[in-house]
């Protein structure tokens, strides 16, 4: 029998300005909760019904927001920073801890996502019980570069912005052109997460599409040789750069052994 699972939506203040989010909770939680961090594109909706999948197959709360800037959250001032990673680590994540009342938990991310839940690990490590990265990147590849390039020529086709403005309405354009200048940038090329895996301490999975069309295994591979850390690393065959939503429940099956060999 399924668990039922509940929802509620939260508005969190910063001192740039709010942050929507959203929870998946059993009846009876378990464990420390899961923190969702979404790609360069993503935001709470477009995690689709994961959350309330993890969360039942898990029995753990789970937790999602939108990054400032995206989705149902107020709009970034400015031009994205170039340590935009590390400062989603430093700024964000105590905001969420102090609102959820997070003493420990869980930090899961996708993409991009991945990078800043190897950097809230690093910075925050005694809040931090295990590392989920899927998809992430740990250093900057041709692969991902050519694969940007690819989706920012896709993105420049007639009615192909709108995609993104039904998830983010008119900050579209800003989330597009972070992700794009970001990434592509000079200034950005030699960026990496060597420092931050180096602080990690608690135990990591790693998913990864062996299709991928913005990383190779050289990723995961990475955030797995963390010495004196337990990992898992799993490859999915015929799965590209979202798993979650591609093979959904290799992904859920893959995170419970993880949780519960680990944080039982």
């Amino acid at each position: 029998m399924s668990l039922p699972v509940s929802t509620r939506e939260h508005w969190i203040s910063s001192e740039k300005g709010q942050l929507f989010a959203q929870d998946w909770a059993p009846a009876e939680t378990t464990g420390e909760p899961i923190l969702l961090l979404h790609d360069s594109l993503g935001c709470v909706t477009l995690w689709r019904d994961f959350p309330e999948q993890l969360a039942r197959s898990t029995g753990r709360q789970v937790i999602a927001y939108d990054r400032l800037g995206f989705g149902r959250s107020e709009r970034y001032p400015g031009a994205l920073p170039l340590d935009f990673i590390d400062d989603e680590a430093r700024t964000f994540f105590p905001l969420l801890q102090q609102h959820f009342g997070l003493e420990r938990c869980v930090v899961f991310g996708h993409s991009v996502g991945g990078a800043m839940a190897v950097a809230c690990a690093a910075q925050h490590s005694q809040a931090c019980a295990a590392l989920i990265t899927e998809s992430a990147q740990a250093f900057v590849e041709h692969r991902t570069r050519d694969g940007i390039r690819a989706a920012e020529l896709e993105f420049a086709r007639e009615g192909q912005l709108e995609r993104l403005q039904k998830y983010h309405g008119d900050k579209a354009f800003w989330v597009l052109r972070a992700w794009v200048d970001t990434w592509l940038s000079d200034d950005f090329s030699d960026w990496n997460l060597d420092a931050e895996l180096a602080q990690v301490r608690c135990p990591i999975l790693s998913l990864h599409g062996e299709q991928d069309e913005y990383g190779s295994a050289a990723h995961p591979e990475r955030f797995t040789s963390v010495p004196g850390v337990p990992t898992m690393l799993r490859l999915l065959p015929d799965c590209g750069h979202v798993p979650h939503r591609e093979q959904q429940p290799a992904v859920l099956q893959a995170v419970g052994e993880f949780l519960q060999r680990y944080l039982p």
